[in-house]
């Protein structure tokens, strides 16, 4: 039986919404929802409680970083496995990433379903 990940994307940048939602889906995601800002994406974390979310470490006047943090130690919500994506390298956020709730890091030009899903079937789901 194949399951297929329920994702939510949490980016400020409409254009990435739009290019990754289309990409993830034709690679067989199932994208529930997405969000610009901090505050949407608790509220449709806890509406949609998706399998996987995908977190840009920049959200403009919200730190992804921080969202993170809130999302995995809220009690009430369930956001998933925390993926953290940027456009920036992962050498230059390794700290920040090993210091989060989130279970690994994409690089926005590799994202892909393919990265999504090993990443989750790394952590033993």
């Amino acid at each position: 039986m194949i399951v297929t990940l329920r994702c939510l994307l949490v980016d400020d940048s409409l254009d990435f919404l739009c290019a990754a939602r289309t990409l993830l889906e034709q690679e067989g995601l199932r994208i529930v929802g997405v969000a610009s800002t901090g505050a949407d994406a608790l509220v449709r974390a806890a509406e949609l409680r998706p399998d996987v979310t995908l977190i840009d470490v920049d959200l403009g006047t919200t730190d992804g970083f921080e969202l993170a943090r809130h999302l995995a130690g809220h009690p009430n919500l369930d956001a998933g496995h925390l993926i953290l994506i940027s456009v920036n390298a992962e050498e230059d956020l390794t700290d920040l990433i090993d210091a989060s709730p989130a279970i690994g890091f994409v690089w926005k030009p590799t994202l892909s379903a393919a990265a999504i899903k090993s990443l989750v079937r790394d952590v033993g789901d």
